[in-house]
């Protein structure tokens, strides 16, 4: 009797343990199961990595534009040094056959009267020469002799008129005979030989006519 009580006790509590081990068993497998669930997805951190490729190329790509865009580029013309520089007294003229403002003739180069074209008493014809006043600045070369007898009295320059004009207050003469305005001279111009020329006349600071 008794060995039989003791039989149905064990097979009683080997039944309970086989129980708990079952649902202990299905527990971790659930567990197992819902894990990946919780872990990080991998498309965001791949999203990242590609947006830093497509940086890094688009980056690099902007570089070499930038530098193809450079070589492209012309480089800057150095300012051409001056070989003398001074100051003076600057009139105007426009001598073409006219005779008009006692009109001379053809100027002395043989080159036609136009913008650009100034008259050195002494200078080599053809000598090329910047001026500049109140910032403004133009590049001519001496084509005419003059003037006259004003050089005598330090008016070393003549100016073509729409030089001297633009010189003055940037504008534009009334007619290529006459600037527009009361100014008949031009005192502080500075002058700067950039170039000698080949025509006849004497290098240096200017001289009388």
């Amino acid at each position: 009797m008794q060995q039989r009580a003791l039989n149905v006790v064990m097979t009683a509590v080997t039944g309970s343990c086989l129980a708990g081990m079952l649902v202990a068993g299905v527990a971790a497998a659930s567990d197992d199961a819902a894990a990946p669930k919780n872990m990080p997805s991998q498309q965001p951190l791949a999203a990242a990595q590609e947006n830093n490729v497509l940086s890094l190329g688009q980056n690099q790509a902007a570089q070499e534009q930038s530098a193809q865009a450079s070589l492209a580029r012309p480089a800057k013309k150095p300012k051409k040094k001056s070989l003398l520089t001074g100051y003076t007294t600057a009139s105007y003229f426009w001598d073409d056959g006219s005779g008009i403002n006692g009109d001379t003739g053809a100027p002395a180069s043989g080159r036609p009267m136009q913008k650009g074209l100034f008259a050195s008493p002494s200078w080599p014809l053809m000598t090329k020469v910047r001026v500049t006043y109140n910032g403004r600045s133009r590049v001519g070369f001496i084509g005419d002799r003059g003037p006259g007898a004003p050089s005598h009295n330090g008016v070393m320059l003549d100016l073509d008129t729409y030089t001297f004009r633009y010189l003055l207050d940037g504008g534009k003469p009334a007619s290529k005979y006459n600037a527009g305005t009361g100014e008949g001279h031009l005192r502080g111009v500075k002058y700067e030989v950039l170039e000698w020329g080949n025509g006849p006349g004497t290098r240096g600071e200017p001289r009388p006519l």
